[in-house]
């Protein structure tokens, strides 16, 4: 049986390490466990604290005050083993990770606490012109579009309209009219906008550019407070896109995500195609 870590750092955020646990527990099923089908209906779904307990090998009085916020870190073994009985992604084990570890505040930056700088360094800016004809933007960590070349602005139909601090490409998927037609696969965009913010919640706590995103947001979109109940996390750092868009038509971008050295969080995001194909074709149209 394993055996827990024993540190003076408390868990750093108790709701959020339980709440996680639990909305992964009950995606598994029991039988997905390996466990036989139970007799009777059960009362949640996916799998109780003791059978998560059992197979993690692990004291149920433990696991029980792990998911209370109750327990100390706990040790990465336990933690592996959890995350394999919970059948979690490579991003679910290091947002476990993440929330279990009891990093301090964030410091502060800025006129708030952890206020995060929206200024772009001169050299990222040049990194944009040198990326034209690809669109490619910076955004920061709560989404907030710093800076885009041409083909990036009009890749997002519309956002051009926004005052420039309210540029926010998850602002976008959820509340902009144009978006829900743009996206030829929406809901798994609207998905992964909202898996990026929750793990941004983590790594960046206390983050007032965030949580006001959140707020925001959840106050507005009912799609955007259902998901993020979901507690789902996904690190964004490449993937692929189809777009209706208005003035280029149909076109399947790829995009790369870096992170931008000496700064708070801000990502450079480039977006292509490959060269020859209609879709090339269609992207070279945005930033003309």
């Amino acid at each position: 049986m394993h055996t827990a870590a024993v540190s003076n750092v408390p868990v750093r955020n108790k709701t959020e390490l339980g709440d996680f646990l639990r909305s992964r527990r009950g995606r598994v099923a029991p039988q997905e466990a390996g466990l036989p089908p139970s007799a009777g209906r059960r009362r949640t779904a996916g799998l109780r604290r003791e059978e998560v307990a059992i197979l993690a090998g692990v004291s149920i009085e433990y696991y029980r005050r792990l998911e209370q916020g109750k327990q100390r870190r706990p040790s990465p073994a336990v933690l592996e083993a959890i995350g394999q009985v919970l059948k979690l992604t490579d991003d679910e084990r290091r947002h476990l990770a993440e929330l279990s570890r009891g990093r301090p505040p964030a410091p502060v930056s800025g006129a708030r606490t952890g206020e995060a700088s929206r200024a772009v360094r001169e050299e990222v800016r040049r990194m944009l012109e040198i990326a034209h004809p690809y669109p490619a933007c910076v955004l920061s960590r709560s989404s907030d579009l710093l800076a885009a070349n041409r083909g990036a602005l009009r890749l997002f139909p519309g956002i051009e309209d926004w005052p420039e601090p309210e540029r926010n490409t998850a602002r976008y998927a959820f509340v902009h009219p144009c978006a829900r037609e743009l996206y030829a696969d929406w809901e798994d965009v609207a998905r992964g906008v909202v898996a990026h913010l929750r793990a941004a919640v983590v790594v960046h706590p206390g983050a007032p550019d965030i949580r006001e995103v959140v707020d925001e947001l959840s106050a507005r979109s009912t799609a955007f407070a259902s998901l993020w109940q979901r507690y789902d996390v996904r690190a964004r750092t490449n993937g692929r896109k189809v777009y209706h868009h208005p003035e280029a038509g149909r076109l399947t971008l790829t995009y790369e995500a870096y992170d931008v050295a000496r700064s708070e969080g801000q990502r450079l995001i480039v977006y292509q195609a490959p060269p020859g194909t209609p879709d090339h074709e269609a992207l070279l149209r945005l930033s003309v």
